[in-house]
């Protein structure tokens, strides 16, 4: 159980081998971390017993910005006569745990898998439950298996409270035919992710105020309208008549990076696709000056050294709210419905 596997989106495994050397280093474990491109995951290689063990431990999984999902555990050799009992075999020296998570890669060859592992669980489960290697019991780690193949697979346990809140750590969120474009699921997984979902109603509550920048054609809005949010919709461009017809929804027409608010809003969001390091400034001010109390901001990603741009860019935007004085929250994850960027979530305390 030497091995760290993580998922990540395709074509981002660079990025997830920096920022898990990084911790590794931090932390004074050593290993190596190996990907091949496009293969959506990556892995790290600890060189002393115990070294994944202390690094699960050690790093709290929603701290991380690339990887999706995390396991610690070791490839095995599945021959299609039994499975279920080389399995079993395998697990003689992991814990019990207390969920079972059947993942595959996000690649074309890991969704033709799906099917397999949609008929695999029911079996495998019922032989892990009779062999007492599988409880429900959420306090318990959770059993992780990736299949990379019907004939191998990833054996590996997580703690279920410090690693993805879905499996693969891609959430299944369903597009409202309503919302003017698909950018809107890119809001409501932010908040899954940022916000405990037992505090939703509290910071996210009906009468609110919001603006969102760059609003066009209102996928954002959207999300805020139906949790009956007052918004202030800044673009050049026109918004979808439906949410006008909301009686919640503000049009103003101006440049995102230009509008200040009157007064100051519950939430500022935004997406709009501009140079990182100019979004960056705009979070500051925003946060800096006190025009909102929470922001969700989409950092566009340059085509070289994404993972040291963005170490560099959230440093700069704590090191400007700390040097006028204030305390700020800050994290940031690339999200599955993301693509060539990450979201930050800002918040004052």
């Amino acid at each position: 159980m030497n091995t760290l596997l993580l998922h990540c989106r395709p074509g981002f495994e660079g990025e997830v081998c920096a920022e898990i050397s990084e911790q590794a280093a931090r932390l004074d474990v050593a290993g190596y971390a190996k990907a091949k491109p496009n293969s959506a995951h990556a892995e790290f290689i600890c060189s002393e017993p115990g070294g994944a063990e202390h690094l699960m431990r050690r790093v709290r999984f929603n701290q991380l910005i690339f990887p999706r999902q995390w396991a610690r555990g070791e490839y095995v050799e599945l021959p299609e006569s039994d499975r279920v009992g080389v399995l079993l075999e395998s697990l003689a020296n992991y814990p019990v745990c207390g969920s079972l998570w059947l993942e595959v890669f996000d690649t074309n060859e890991g969704k033709e898998l799906s099917n397999f592992c949609r008929k695999f669980e029911k079996p495998l489960r019922t032989a892990l439950i009779k062999a007492g290697r599988l409880q429900d019991d959420p306090k318990k780690p959770r059993l992780l298996l990736t299949f990379r193949s019907g004939r191998e697979a990833f054996v590996g346990v997580a703690e279920s409270n410090n690693s993805a809140l879905w499996p693969m750590g891609i959430p299944r969120l369903k597009f409202p035919r309503e919302a003017p474009s698909r950018s809107t699921l890119k809001l409501e997984e932010a908040w899954h992710h940022f916000i405990p979902r037992d505090q939703w109603d509290q910071r996210l509550a009906p009468g609110m105020t919001a603006v969102d920048l760059g609003a066009a054609p209102g996928g954002w809005t959207w999300q805020l309208v139906n949790r009956n949010i007052k918004v202030t919709a800044v673009d050049n461009g026109p918004m979808a008549e439906n949410l006008m017809y909301s009686g919640l929804v503000d049009h103003q027409r101006a440049d995102g990076f230009a509008f200040k608010p009157r007064r100051p809003v519950n939430w500022m969001v935004c997406d709009i696709v501009e140079k990182p390091a100019r979004t960056a400034s705009m979070i500051e001010t925003w946060m800096g000056e006190g025009w909102c109390k929470e922001a969700v901001v989409n950092l566009k990603l340059p085509m070289k050294q994404r993972y040291a741009e963005v170490q560099r860019l959230l440093a700069r935007i704590d090191e400007g709210l700390k040097a006028r004085g204030l305390k700020v929250s800050i994290a940031c994850k690339q999200l599955y419905h993301d693509r060539e960027e990450v979201t930050c979530h800002l918040r004052r305390l």
